[in-house]
C-alpha cells in the first residue's frame, strides 16, 4: 500500500461571485484573481479580497497587500466558511484618487468581522494597507 502527502488544495471557486455583486466569479472578483484585470477602485479591490479570503486565495492577498504593512506569509484557515459581506460605506478610492477607505461587514459561520479598511494606490494599483475595528 503506497502512502500519498495530502497537498492542500483550493476551493473549486463558485459559480456566483462571493462579493455580492450579481455576477459571475469570472466576470467579477474572478478576473483580478487571475491576474486578467486589476481592481480599478478601492471597492473592487476590498470585494475582490474578500472573495479571496472566500476562496482561499492567500497569493491575491499578498498580492493586493501594501508592501509597507504586508506580512511574510500568511495561514488562512481552511475551515473559516465566510457567508456574506455587506459594505457599510466608502471613502475616496475611484480612479482620480491616491487613497481610499471601504467600512464593511463580513460575515462567517459564528460571528462576523467589522473593519474600516485603508486602501493606497502603489504604481497605480490598489493595495490594501491596514485597518481598523470600530467599536
Amino acid at each position: 500500500m503506497s502512502r500519498r502527502t495530502a497537498r492542500p488544495t483550493r476551493p473549486t471557486p463558485p459559480a456566483d461571485c462571493p462579493c455580492g455583486l450579481s455576477k459571475p466569479y469570472d466576470e467579477c472578483c474572478g478576473r483580478y484573481h487571475s491576474g486578467a484585470a486589476a481592481a480599478p477602485t478601492a471597492e473592487a479591490l476590498m470585494r475582490s479580497r474578500y472573495s479571496a479570503f472566500v476562496t482561499g486565495d492567500s497569493a491575491y492577498l499578498l498580492r493586493t497587500w501594501h508592501p509597507r504593512t504586508r506580512p511574510a506569509r500568511l495561514d488562512l484557515d481552511p475551515g473559516m466558511r465566510w457567508t456574506g459581506l455587506e459594505i457599510l460605506g466608502a471613502g475616496d478610492g475611484s480612479a482620480f484618487h491616491s487613497t481610499g477607505t471601504v467600512e464593511f461587514r463580513a460575515s462567517y459561520r459564528g460571528g462576523s468581522l467589522h473593519e474600516l479598511s485603508r486602501f493606497e494606490r502603489v504604481d497605480g494599483a490598489w493595495v490594501y494597507l491596514d485597518g481598523d475595528f470600530p467599536a
